[in-house]
Protein backbone atom coordinates (compact mmCIF):
# COMPACT_ATOMS: atom_id res chain seq x y z
CA UNK A 1 0.00 0.00 0.00
CA UNK A 2 1.62 3.12 -1.55
CA UNK A 3 1.34 7.07 -0.25
CA UNK A 4 3.05 9.74 -1.69
CA UNK A 5 4.47 12.46 0.54
CA UNK A 6 5.52 15.73 -0.45
CA UNK A 7 5.60 19.20 0.48
CA UNK A 8 1.64 19.67 0.27
CA UNK A 9 0.90 16.80 2.71
CA UNK A 10 3.74 16.15 4.99
CA UNK A 11 2.92 18.11 8.07
CA UNK A 12 -0.02 14.79 8.48
CA UNK A 13 2.97 12.51 8.00
CA UNK A 14 5.85 13.50 10.78
CA UNK A 15 5.55 9.69 11.95
CA UNK A 16 5.30 8.22 8.81
CA UNK A 17 8.28 10.43 7.86
CA UNK A 18 10.47 9.29 11.05
CA UNK A 19 9.62 5.86 10.35
CA UNK A 20 10.95 5.92 6.73
CA UNK A 21 13.98 7.59 7.73
CA UNK A 22 14.82 5.25 10.61
CA UNK A 23 14.06 2.43 7.54
CA UNK A 24 17.00 4.14 5.66
CA UNK A 25 19.78 4.50 8.31
CA UNK A 26 19.37 0.38 8.84
CA UNK A 27 19.46 -0.01 5.07
CA UNK A 28 21.88 2.31 4.11
CA UNK A 29 24.23 3.17 6.88
CA UNK A 30 23.96 -0.30 8.95
CA UNK A 31 23.92 -2.95 5.82
CA UNK A 32 25.64 -1.14 2.92
CA UNK A 33 27.87 0.87 4.77
CA UNK A 34 27.33 4.04 3.03
CA UNK A 35 28.68 7.21 4.29
CA UNK A 36 25.89 8.82 5.69
CA UNK A 37 24.52 11.09 8.54
CA UNK A 38 22.69 9.27 10.91
CA UNK A 39 21.30 11.04 14.28
CA UNK A 40 18.66 9.86 16.23
CA UNK A 41 18.60 6.40 14.46
CA UNK A 42 17.15 8.19 11.66
CA UNK A 43 19.08 8.94 8.31
CA UNK A 44 18.70 12.67 6.74
CA UNK A 45 20.67 14.39 4.39
CA UNK A 46 20.60 17.93 2.64
CA UNK A 47 18.27 16.80 -0.15
CA UNK A 48 15.87 15.95 2.48
CA UNK A 49 15.56 19.88 3.26
CA UNK A 50 14.72 20.66 -0.78
CA UNK A 51 11.09 19.64 -0.38
CA UNK A 52 11.21 16.39 -2.46
CA UNK A 53 8.83 13.86 -2.95
CA UNK A 54 8.42 10.43 -0.95
CA UNK A 55 7.27 7.49 -2.59
CA UNK A 56 6.41 4.83 1.21
CA UNK A 57 5.02 1.66 0.86
CA UNK A 58 3.03 0.19 4.55
CA UNK A 59 2.32 -3.36 4.84
CA UNK A 60 -0.95 -4.67 6.07
CA UNK A 61 -0.30 -3.52 9.99
CA UNK A 62 0.87 0.21 8.84
CA UNK A 63 4.36 -0.30 9.09
CA UNK A 64 6.72 1.82 6.80
CA UNK A 65 8.80 -1.27 4.76
CA UNK A 66 9.57 0.35 1.73
CA UNK A 67 10.56 3.94 0.67
CA UNK A 68 12.17 5.94 -2.26
CA UNK A 69 13.19 9.41 -2.63
CA UNK A 70 12.54 12.07 -6.07
CA UNK A 71 13.61 15.07 -6.33
CA UNK A 72 14.05 16.94 -9.95
CA UNK A 73 17.75 17.24 -11.31
CA UNK A 74 16.97 21.09 -12.40
CA UNK A 75 18.23 22.17 -8.96
CA UNK A 76 20.62 19.79 -6.09
CA UNK A 77 20.99 16.20 -6.33
CA UNK A 78 22.75 13.12 -5.66
CA UNK A 79 24.04 12.44 -8.62
CA UNK A 80 25.19 15.97 -9.67
CA UNK A 81 26.76 17.04 -5.98
CA UNK A 82 27.32 13.72 -4.17
CA UNK A 83 28.03 10.59 -6.76
CA UNK A 84 29.62 12.94 -8.76
CA UNK A 85 32.21 10.49 -9.47
CA UNK A 86 30.11 8.57 -11.12
CA UNK A 87 29.76 10.68 -14.16
CA UNK A 88 33.78 10.19 -15.28
CA UNK A 89 33.84 14.38 -15.61
CA UNK A 90 30.52 14.57 -17.51
CA UNK A 91 28.53 17.69 -16.62
CA UNK A 92 24.87 16.17 -14.39
CA UNK A 93 21.76 15.31 -16.47
CA UNK A 94 19.45 18.20 -15.99
CA UNK A 95 16.02 18.32 -17.28
CA UNK A 96 11.89 19.23 -16.01
CA UNK A 97 11.35 16.31 -16.96
CA UNK A 98 13.79 14.17 -16.01
CA UNK A 99 13.89 13.24 -12.01
CA UNK A 100 16.13 11.82 -9.71
CA UNK A 101 15.42 9.01 -7.46
CA UNK A 102 17.39 7.75 -4.63
CA UNK A 103 17.36 6.01 -1.16
CA UNK A 104 15.27 3.05 -2.29
CA UNK A 105 14.87 0.74 0.62
CA UNK A 106 13.04 -2.10 1.69
CA UNK A 107 12.79 -3.46 5.37
CA UNK A 108 13.78 -6.73 4.97
CA UNK A 109 13.97 -7.99 8.58
CA UNK A 110 10.24 -6.80 8.63
CA UNK A 111 9.06 -8.55 5.24
CA UNK A 112 9.01 -12.33 4.88
CA UNK A 113 10.66 -14.41 1.94
CA UNK A 114 7.44 -15.74 0.30
CA UNK A 115 5.23 -13.96 -2.33
CA UNK A 116 2.18 -12.70 -0.25
CA UNK A 117 1.73 -9.28 0.71
CA UNK A 118 4.12 -8.75 3.29
CA UNK A 119 6.90 -9.80 1.54
CA UNK A 120 10.03 -8.40 0.28
CA UNK A 121 9.62 -9.13 -2.99
CA UNK A 122 5.75 -7.79 -3.33
CA UNK A 123 6.61 -5.11 -1.19
CA UNK A 124 9.78 -4.15 -4.10
CA UNK A 125 7.02 -4.03 -7.04
CA UNK A 126 4.50 -2.19 -5.30
CA UNK A 127 7.11 0.62 -4.47
CA UNK A 128 8.55 0.26 -7.83
CA UNK A 129 4.90 0.73 -9.54
CA UNK A 130 4.02 3.19 -7.08
CA UNK A 131 6.96 5.68 -8.00
CA UNK A 132 6.50 4.82 -11.59
CA UNK A 133 2.94 5.77 -11.94
CA UNK A 134 3.57 8.71 -9.86
CA UNK A 135 6.24 9.57 -12.19
CA UNK A 136 4.02 9.51 -14.86
CA UNK A 137 1.46 11.61 -13.17
CA UNK A 138 3.87 14.18 -12.22
CA UNK A 139 4.76 14.63 -16.28
CA UNK A 140 7.84 12.94 -15.19
CA UNK A 141 9.29 11.39 -18.18
CA UNK A 142 12.54 9.94 -17.29
CA UNK A 143 14.31 8.50 -13.96
CA UNK A 144 17.65 8.52 -13.53
CA UNK A 145 18.68 6.48 -10.11
CA UNK A 146 21.90 5.61 -7.97
CA UNK A 147 21.74 2.18 -7.08
CA UNK A 148 23.97 -0.41 -6.27
CA UNK A 149 24.51 -4.01 -8.46
CA UNK A 150 22.10 -5.84 -6.09
CA UNK A 151 19.25 -3.67 -6.88
CA UNK A 152 20.47 -3.35 -11.23
CA UNK A 153 19.82 -7.11 -10.59
CA UNK A 154 16.44 -6.99 -8.77
CA UNK A 155 15.33 -4.23 -11.40
CA UNK A 156 16.21 -6.54 -14.42
CA UNK A 157 14.56 -9.88 -12.84
CA UNK A 158 11.32 -7.83 -11.93
CA UNK A 159 11.13 -7.11 -16.09
CA UNK A 160 12.41 -3.56 -15.24
CA UNK A 161 15.91 -3.31 -16.51
CA UNK A 162 17.10 0.18 -16.87
CA UNK A 163 16.94 1.16 -20.95
CA UNK A 164 20.81 2.62 -20.11
CA UNK A 165 23.62 3.48 -17.73
CA UNK A 166 25.20 6.75 -17.24
CA UNK A 167 28.63 7.33 -16.30
CA UNK A 168 31.10 4.30 -14.39
CA UNK A 169 30.58 2.27 -11.43
CA UNK A 170 31.97 3.59 -8.37
CA UNK A 171 33.15 2.42 -4.81
CA UNK A 172 30.38 3.39 -2.22
CA UNK A 173 30.64 1.84 1.11
CA UNK A 174 30.59 -1.73 1.43
CA UNK A 175 29.33 -2.10 -2.04
CA UNK A 176 29.54 -0.01 -5.61
CA UNK A 177 27.70 2.63 -6.85
CA UNK A 178 25.98 2.91 -10.29
CA UNK A 179 23.71 5.30 -11.90
CA UNK A 180 20.78 4.09 -14.53
CA UNK A 181 17.90 5.63 -16.90
CA UNK A 182 14.40 4.45 -16.54
CA UNK A 183 11.53 5.61 -18.72
CA UNK A 184 8.06 5.97 -17.00
CA UNK A 185 6.28 4.30 -19.75
CA UNK A 186 2.74 2.90 -19.52
CA UNK A 187 4.49 -0.48 -21.01
CA UNK A 188 7.14 -0.73 -18.20
CA UNK A 189 4.57 -0.38 -15.65
CA UNK A 190 2.39 -3.18 -17.06
CA UNK A 191 6.01 -5.46 -17.22
CA UNK A 192 6.59 -5.14 -13.63
CA UNK A 193 2.91 -5.25 -12.60
CA UNK A 194 2.44 -8.60 -14.75
CA UNK A 195 5.34 -10.12 -12.99
CA UNK A 196 4.27 -9.27 -9.30
CA UNK A 197 0.86 -10.02 -10.13
CA UNK A 198 -0.49 -6.74 -8.33
CA UNK A 199 -3.52 -5.33 -10.90
CA UNK A 200 -5.28 -3.24 -8.11
CA UNK A 201 -4.44 0.42 -7.37
CA UNK A 202 -1.73 0.76 -5.29
CA UNK A 203 -1.89 3.62 -3.99
CA UNK A 204 -3.73 4.94 0.05
CA UNK A 205 -5.68 8.31 -0.18
CA UNK A 206 -4.20 10.09 2.70
CA UNK A 207 -7.01 9.53 5.33
CA UNK A 208 -6.34 5.80 4.82
CA UNK A 209 -2.66 6.02 5.40
CA UNK A 210 -3.05 7.57 8.54
CA UNK A 211 -5.65 5.67 9.51
CA UNK A 212 -3.70 2.62 8.95
CA UNK A 213 -0.47 3.70 10.01
CA UNK A 214 -2.08 5.36 13.59
CA UNK A 215 -3.86 2.28 13.88
CA UNK A 216 -0.75 0.78 15.31
CA UNK A 217 0.58 4.19 17.22
CA UNK A 218 -2.19 4.65 19.57
CA UNK A 219 -2.50 0.65 21.47
CA UNK A 220 0.31 2.11 24.45
CA UNK A 221 -2.04 4.88 25.54
CA UNK A 222 -5.60 3.67 26.06
CA UNK A 223 -3.78 1.24 28.12
CA UNK A 224 -3.08 4.07 30.48
CA UNK A 225 -6.56 4.79 30.51
CA UNK A 226 -6.63 7.89 28.45
CA UNK A 227 -9.32 8.42 26.05
CA UNK A 228 -10.76 11.50 24.38
CA UNK A 229 -14.02 10.35 23.56
CA UNK A 230 -14.47 8.03 25.97
CA UNK A 231 -13.46 9.82 29.08
CA UNK A 232 -12.24 7.20 31.39
CA UNK A 233 -9.13 8.77 31.93
CA UNK A 234 -7.32 11.87 31.66
CA UNK A 235 -4.32 13.38 30.20
CA UNK A 236 -0.99 14.31 31.96
CA UNK A 237 -1.20 18.31 32.52
CA UNK A 238 2.32 17.61 30.04
CA UNK A 239 -0.07 16.18 27.82
CA UNK A 240 -2.74 18.20 27.47
CA UNK A 241 -0.17 21.45 26.89
CA UNK A 242 1.05 19.56 23.79
CA UNK A 243 -2.73 19.22 22.73
CA UNK A 244 -3.56 22.50 22.78
CA UNK A 245 -0.13 23.65 21.13
CA UNK A 246 -1.09 21.14 18.23
CA UNK A 247 -4.30 22.55 17.93
CA UNK A 248 -3.24 26.18 18.42
CA UNK A 249 -0.33 25.47 15.36
CA UNK A 250 -1.50 27.89 12.65
CA UNK A 251 0.93 26.54 10.17
CA UNK A 252 4.10 23.95 9.51
CA UNK A 253 6.55 25.92 11.16
CA UNK A 254 4.70 26.39 14.66
CA UNK A 255 3.65 22.18 14.10
CA UNK A 256 7.01 21.18 13.94
CA UNK A 257 8.16 23.13 16.93
CA UNK A 258 5.66 21.46 19.31
CA UNK A 259 7.39 18.01 17.68
CA UNK A 260 10.54 19.21 18.23
CA UNK A 261 9.65 19.93 22.13
CA UNK A 262 8.30 16.56 22.09
CA UNK A 263 11.63 15.32 20.93
CA UNK A 264 13.36 17.21 23.58
CA UNK A 265 11.64 15.76 26.15
CA UNK A 266 14.01 13.39 28.93
CA UNK A 267 16.19 10.62 26.99
CA UNK A 268 14.74 8.07 29.81
CA UNK A 269 11.77 8.10 26.72
CA UNK A 270 12.50 6.17 23.56
CA UNK A 271 12.62 7.95 19.88
CA UNK A 272 9.68 5.18 19.69
CA UNK A 273 7.57 6.37 22.13
CA UNK A 274 8.01 9.92 21.78
CA UNK A 275 6.92 8.79 18.17
CA UNK A 276 3.72 7.38 19.60
CA UNK A 277 3.17 10.75 22.08
CA UNK A 278 3.06 12.93 18.52
CA UNK A 279 0.88 10.58 16.61
CA UNK A 280 -1.61 9.99 19.52
CA UNK A 281 -1.67 13.65 20.08
CA UNK A 282 -2.06 14.94 17.42
CA UNK A 283 -5.10 12.27 16.63
CA UNK A 284 -6.64 13.79 20.03
CA UNK A 285 -6.16 17.50 18.90
CA UNK A 286 -8.26 16.68 15.97
CA UNK A 287 -10.98 14.94 18.21
CA UNK A 288 -11.16 17.34 21.09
Amino acid sequence: MIIVIDALNKHLFSGVLDEMFRLRARVFGDRLGWKVNIQDGKEIDEFDHLDPAYVVGLDSDGHVVAAVRALQTTGPHMLADVFSDILCGEPPIRSATMWESTRFCVDTQRLNRSKDRNSVSYATCELMIGSLEYARRSGIKDIVTVIDPVMDRVLKRSDNAPYDYVGQTVPMGKVPALAALLDTSEERVERVRKFAGICHDVFLSDDEALALFNSKRVIPFPEQGRSARSGKGKLTALEAYFVEQIRAADNDKELNAVYALIDALPREISAERKTVLKNFLSMLAREI
